[in-house]
């Protein structure tokens, strides 16, 4: 019986709808490190996510003082919210604690790194955002990664022939 409900929450706790990724962010940066974080949002918006539609293609995190803002993602408006509508591009704050804030800020403030979103998602019923702290790539190094990765497809594609 133990075993049961041990299995049950912990299946519950994988339970993720994605609602967009941003596809290009791990061919221009190099990923260092990962932080899941909370979302303020209206409802509208929330309505607007359930349905799917989100883009956070050409969105970058922001630090300003001691806050955290999500800036240029796209939420489009929910039609059956008529008036209460929200501004689709409008910035985001993202929830995080004061510790968190500090350590992702001082690795972003240095030269050459950033704050990126990498996936919009819903864990639980409560909308994340899954950003990172990463290192922009030169050409050099992109071309680099795809050779790789398709050396890698091609080794598995011969495995599996065989």
């Amino acid at each position: 019986m133990v075993a049961w409900i041990m299995a049950k929450t912990k299946s519950a706790e994988n339970n993720e709808n994605v609602v967009c990724r941003n596809r290009k962010a791990r061919h221009k940066y190099t990923v260092l490190e990962t932080l899941e974080t909370g979302l303020v949002l209206q409802g509208s918006e929330v309505k607007s996510l359930r349905n799917g539609k989100a883009s956070i293609d050409e969105a970058y995190v922001r630090v300003d003082g001691a806050e955290v803002w999500l800036v240029g993602s796209d939420i489009p408006i929910y039609p059956q919210a008529s008036r209460q509508n929200h501004d689709p591009k409008r910035r985001r704050k993202l929830l995080l604690h004061r510790r968190e804030i500090a350590k992702f800020a001082g690795s972003a403030s240095q030269r050459g790194f950033t704050l990126i979103p990498l996936k919009l998602y819903f864990h639980r019923g409560r909308a994340k955002l899954l950003i990172a702290v990463a290192q922009g790539r030169k050409t050099v190094d992109k071309r680099e990664a795809m050779k790789k990765q398709d050396a890698r497809r091609e080794m598995e594609r011969s495995v599996r022939r065989q």
